[in-house]
């Protein structure tokens, strides 16, 4: 029997986004509704940056263990429980679940649907036999994998961010085709928890990351024993019991074959929007997502759409910064709008790679020789020295004394960013982040002293030791 609800808000989707849009606006008053057709949490708790991380976490114990001799400490007989690892993915999962649950939810004062939404109209939705009429409706429904057209994949057991997390058993061999965040993440934790792995890249690996500081996190994986290969194609995949994985490459005319155990895709994502039935709302979208305005609303000025679903920059940081945004725009009529001129990202390999703000090439593009490029490596750092953390570069791009853009590559780079993050976004001065104390010993002298950098031409130039003398001169 259909029934039908009336609410102030209808969210589609329980992912970071939905999730925060969903809980903020049923603490400010608003009657909430949430349709959510598979796990409370989304993508980043189930299949993404929860047990990601866990798992980079198990590599890198095992990878510490086998090095730790370098500091003098011998481990002998070291091997890996790939089930265990499985176990302590899941569990990291576990525990965080029931934050994101439909009891806690519930609570909250949200009204929860397990079923998959359709739009019947320009606001109303179709629900597990529910009809619900909304004042304003939020699409926040993520993004999956993009499943290649590789002639052969329908016949190969291929692994996804969705599935690889069930693996019990540590894969003999495994080929990942995509050189992103991803791709990379899982390339160098499965490397070091064993496997061997082969990364095959159709373009450049980390496209969207500053090259020269990519290099020194492509240079790393390629130490520790990851066979990583761009500019190559992949011409065809098969899988036989016999044989088992086999994957056809092509790279400059030649062709040749490599052969694993197991297949990851990880080249990209795709906005989830098939059977929305978007087209009876009158939402425009396309293949890459969900066409917003600045204040993210869709064609139709009653719904909203945020997070990966729209495409663009797909993190769980901008999803709950959407949230944000419309939330402003829902319950208070506000016209706030979304700029995402200082949104950090990082790629969780170690060395760690982070960015917030323009990088170089696009800071000259824009402004070009009035930028000043500044930059400090690791091994300037006594810390990173102690540690045996000496791989890596902090850079730093300014403009008219305040700063537009940082990367970082190194130990604790997600960390580091955060400081140049907070700079940008509030359009601090360069002199500010020169003068703040920072303790020591920390990498986070590094930030300081790369922006005290700026005033070095200044500060010990000929003028400067001119106008010294003469003070001096004065008794």
């Amino acid at each position: 029997m259909t029934k039908n609800i009336d609410t102030d808000i209808l969210v589609i989707g329980a992912g970071s986004g939905g999730l925060s849009v969903a809980a903020g606006a049923a603490q400010m008053g608003a009657r909430v509704v949430l349709v959510e057709k598979g796990k409370m949490g989304g993508d980043c708790l189930n299949y993404g940056c929860v047990p990601s991380k866990a798992l980079l976490a198990a590599g890198k114990a095992a990878h510490h263990a086998a090095h730790a001799s370098a500091m003098g400490t011998t481990v002998s007989g070291i091997s890996v429980d790939f089930k265990q690892v499985h176990d302590h993915v899941h569990q990291v999962i576990a525990g965080i679940a029931p934050h994101d649950s439909v009891e806690r939810f519930e609570g909250l004062g949200v009204t929860v649907i397990k079923g998959h939404a359709r739009f019947k109209g320009p606001r109303e939705v179709e629900a597990d036999g529910h009809v619900i009429r909304a004042k304003r409706i939020v699409v926040a429904t993520g993004s999956s994998a993009r499943i290649v057209p590789i002639p052969g994949l329908d016949g190969v057991p291929y692994l996804t961010n969705e599935t690889v997390f069930d693996l019990t058993e540590r894969p003999e061999h495994l080929v990942i085709i995509g050189a992103g965040p991803i791709g990379l993440e899982m390339a160098q934790a499965f490397r070091r928890l064993g496997s061997k792995v082969t990364v095959l890249e159709r373009f450049t690996p980390l496209p969207k990351d500053d090259p020269e500081l990519a290099a020194i996190v492509l240079d790393s994986l390629r130490d520790e024993g990851v066979d990583l290969r761009s500019d190559i194609e992949v011409k065809s995949v098969a899988y036989a019991a016999e044989t088992g994985l086999v994957v056809q490459v092509e790279k400059d005319g030649v062709a040749s074959e490599i052969k694993g155990t197991h297949l990851l895709l990880a080249a990209g994502r795709a906005p989830n929007v098939a059977g929305l039935d978007l087209e009876k709302a009158g939402i425009a979208y396309s293949e890459r997502g969900i066409s917003t305005d600045a204040r993210l609303r869709t064609s139709n000025k009653r719904v909203f759409a945020i997070g990966d679903v729209r495409g663009g920059l797909q993190f769980t940081h901008v999803a709950g910064y959407e949230a944000g945004i419309v939330i402003r725009n829902i319950l208070f009529r506000l016209p706030a709008k979304a700029d995402y001129s200082a949104v950090p990202w990082v790629t969780y390999t170690d060395p760690e790679l982070a960015h917030v703000g323009l990088d170089e090439a696009q800071a000259r593009e824009k402004f070009g020789d009035k930028i000043k490029v500044l930059s400090i490596d690791y091994k300037e750092s006594d810390r990173a020295r102690a540690e045996g953390a000496t791989k890596g570069r902090v850079k730093l791009i300014v403009k008219s004394g305040r700063p537009i853009g940082a990367t970082i590559v190194g130990a604790q780079a997600g960390e580091l960013i955060q400081l140049w993050a907070l700079a940008i976004s509030q359009k601090m001065k360069v002199s500010a982040l020169a003068g703040y104390i920072a303790p020591y010993p920390s990498l986070g002298e590094l930030n300081k002293r790369v922006a005290g950098s700026y005033f070095t031409d200044t500060l010990f130039s000929e003028r400067t030791k001119k106008i010294v003398r003469f003070i001096l001169m004065l008794g």
